[in-house]
């Protein structure tokens, strides 16, 4: 048998063409190779070659980016015992096709790659990959694979037909095996500038994965967050044009007369008396506070006459239209309402 013979008594047609040069001991088998075939083929010289335990790389040479992908996760992934209930002996169009790789993703760095961030290694020059899988799964790294574990998977997305952690789990899992700080902020502005995510999400994992102890993360978090605020005032300088809204003044302080200090706003529409403060506090436990605060500022405008609209970067990224539908009604509104108390308004 040499590596391009046809593999019997089961087809290869339902198979992609990776599949066709990466398989595991288990598929082999269902396609008719016996376990001393398959040693025969692997043997120093021979056609093909281990790649991972119970994965073979039916190819001789380096395997391709490609190939590494799908056999880490062919490595990792659980397979479903053979005539198991739902499992089709042979997948096709007429019959329901399992996950390709449960319980196991892509994650780390080359998650990251694959979402298209452009300060990550390319596949080829990663040392390892790292793949995501249960706790409780009985696995362990191997080669260049590294197994991470979780008590929960999220959902992954395909990208070029593999399962990929999301975005703010794969920042994670790679701020996790970096000690560089200027990797660790590199990685995180890119998210938000790029805008692969909020900000929130980023430290949301970041806090589970017990990672803001470490004082390069939190200096990291912190240039984060300045620059989740400097992307979500762009978006609102653009729903402001994009949606024929009258012009604020922008980023105000607002002031009694001789009285004391209101609090600071992104937008403000004096002839109206409508704010708008945009909401990009980290979900960190110890910002109770600072929620609080925002809730004091809020209620104590709106018993001036002010009314406030509460905007966070995610409604703006993903409902900009409806934002500024928002807006527009507080504005029109204004007509029916009493005046609003006279306040001071300072450039912040």
């Amino acid at each position: 048998m040499t590596h391009n013979t046809p593999l019997s008594p089961r087809p290869l047609r339902h198979l992609s063409e990776v599949h066709r040069r990466v398989m595991t001991a288990a598929q082999l088998r269902s396609h008719g190779v016996t376990p001393a075939e398959l040693h025969d083929q692997c043997r120093p010289g021979g056609p093909w070659q281990q790649l991972l335990p119970g994965v073979t790389l039916l190819h001789p040479g380096p395997p391709t980016s490609e190939e590494r992908l799908h056999a880490a996760l062919m490595y990792a992934a659980k397979e479903p015992a053979a005539g198991a209930p739902g499992v089709p002996e042979q997948p096709s169009a007429e019959t329901p096709h399992r996950p390709a790789y449960a319980d196991a993703m892509i994650t780390g760095l080359a998650a990251l790659t694959l979402h298209g961030f452009t300060s990550t290694p390319p596949l080829p020059s990663l040392e390892h990959i790292d793949v995501l899988v249960p706790r409780l799964r009985r696995l362990r790294s191997v080669s260049y694979v590294h197994v991470v574990r979780a008590a929960g998977l999220p959902a992954p997305r395909q990208v070029t037909g593999v399962p990929v952690a999301p975005v703010p789990r794969a920042l994670a899992d790679a701020v996790a095996g970096l000690t560089d700080a200027t990797a660790v902020r590199r990685l995180l502005t890119e998210a938000v500038r790029a805008g692969h995510c909020e900000p929130a999400a980023v430290v949301r994992e970041l806090t589970q994965a017990k990672l803001l102890t470490r004082p390069h993360v939190v200096d990291a978090v912190d240039s984060l967050l300045a620059e989740g605020r400097a992307v979500a005032e762009g978006r609102l300088y653009r729903m402001v044009h994009k949606y024929g809204l009258p012009d604020p003044v922008w980023n105000v302080d607002l002031r009694l007369p001789g009285g004391p200090h209101l609090g600071g706003l992104d937008a403000y529409w004096p002839d109206q008396a409508v704010a708008v403060e945009l909401d990009t506090r980290a979900p960190r436990q110890e910002e109770d506070a600072m929620w609080s605060e925002y809730a004091r500022k809020r209620e104590h405008l709106e018993r001036l006459g002010i009314t406030v609209v509460h905007i966070t970067p995610r409604k703006l990224r993903d409902a900009m239209e409806q934002q500024a539908t928002i807006i527009r009604t507080a504005l029109m509104a204004s007509a029916d309402r009493d005046p609003a108390a006279y306040v001071v308004v300072l450039p912040r």
